[in-house]
């Protein structure tokens, strides 16, 4: 938080953190269609104008409300044969405590801005796990889209679909079923 002279916070911080929180709680509430900029600003208390002045536009806005951290587990202190289980019971519990997550992938699946966010996310954090556990770290790309495709579609069919099956799992049953495949997805040889 920047601040002036005489070490109190700068107004506009403040504003600019209000915002963001009310962005992430309504994205997550209403989803990326949706919200609205109005609702937005009427949520942080302030005029529809200044979230136009911070952050230029919806899109904008939800960029900078969706930036944030997995907060990925350190694996490298692990035995590889760990990894995986250990991975997908983070995810389970990211989306259990981040309706964030949850709204951006709702709004990747039908907006491209969103989609990118989504990606750059995985990309970056996602990628160097799998460059960090790979036999062969030029394959990480492809190996961290395989667990993607794994954690986003448990996500999918869990957080988002609520399909009955996906679930009433319980989280040890999750965690069984899927952490063998991201497992041998990032630490087997490639076929």
């Amino acid at each position: 938080m920047t601040t002036r002279t005489d070490g109190a916070p700068r107004r506009s911080d403040a504003t600019r953190a209000a915002i963001l929180e009310a962005a992430r709680e309504r994205f997550a509430a209403d989803g990326y269609e949706k919200a609205t900029i109005r609702a937005i600003a009427r949520d942080a208390g302030i005029d529809p104008s200044m979230v136009m002045r911070y952050y230029g536009n919806k899109e904008g806005l939800f960029a900078a409300a969706s930036e944030f951290d997995l907060r990925l587990p350190a694996l490298g202190a692990l035995p590889g044969r760990h990894a995986g289980p250990v991975l997908v019971a983070h995810f389970l519990d990211r989306w259990e405590q981040d309706d964030v997550l949850t709204a951006l992938l709702k709004a990747a699946v039908t907006n491209p801005a969103a989609a990118e966010r989504a990606r750059a996310i995985f990309r970056e954090q996602l990628g160097s796990v799998a460059a960090g556990l790979s036999p062969d770290p030029a394959d990480a790309p492809r190996r961290a889209a395989l667990v993607a495709s794994q954690i986003l579609g448990m996500a999918m069919a869990r957080y988002v679909l609520r399909l009955p099956p996906a679930v009433d799992m319980t989280r040890e049953e999750v965690i069984a079923w899927l952490g063998p495949t991201v497992q041998r997805y990032l630490t087997e040889e490639a076929p």
